[in-house]
């Protein structure tokens, strides 16, 4: 009985570290329920000039999908625990940030809880009036006809950050009440 209660315990200890480490990890996204909505450009690429002080961050959406039966999904984009917009359709954006360490995540924003706990992090370091690009990918798998999706969000150099905007249609994005 007593090595029952030790295992228990233990299993118990893993899982509540376990939880906390995503908790850490989850800190980047902000809060689950936030939800936006997308408004398409698709013949307009505004100019982006990073403030005064600061760096500028373009997040480009990449849906890697074999077939178009599923309508496109929106991933919101969040920067150290706030979320600072939403992509949809393959469209990109843009935002000023704080020179220093950052932490961005992307979430998949879904009612189905099966798409809607996807999330990927990432983290730069960022210095005055320099340009960072990320592709934030959702990615279509394939097995014996069974789909199911991935994200990743990862930095990209400066040219494939160019190509990956004008390959895009620019997006705004506002929370929805």
């Amino acid at each position: 009985m007593k090595t029952i209660l030790v295992v228990a315990v233990l299993v118990s200890s893993a899982f509540a570290a376990d939880q906390s480490m995503v908790t850490t990890a989850e800190s980047a996204c902000g809060p689950r329920d936030t939800r936006f909505a997308v408004n398409i450009e698709n013949k307009q690429h505004p100019p982006a000039v990073a403030q005064d002080g600061k760096a500028l961050v373009y997040v480009v959406e990449v849906f890697e999908r074999p077939s178009n039966q599923l309508a496109r999904p929106t991933t919101k984009i969040g920067l150290d625990g706030t979320w600072v917009g939403a992509n949809k359709n393959n469209s990109y954006f843009f935002f000023p940030v704080e020179p220093g360490d950052h932490h961005l995540c992307m979430a998949w924003q879904s009612i189905h809880k099966a798409y809607a706990n996807k999330i990927a992090l990432s983290s730069f370091s960022a210095e005055v009036g320099k340009t960072y690009y990320f592709r934030a990918r959702i990615v279509e798998h394939d097995e014996g006809g069974a789909a199911w999706f991935t994200l990743d969000l990862e930095p990209v150099n400066n040219d494939e950050g160019h190509l990956l905007i004008a390959s895009s249609a620019f997006g705004s994005s506002h929370l929805k009440k």
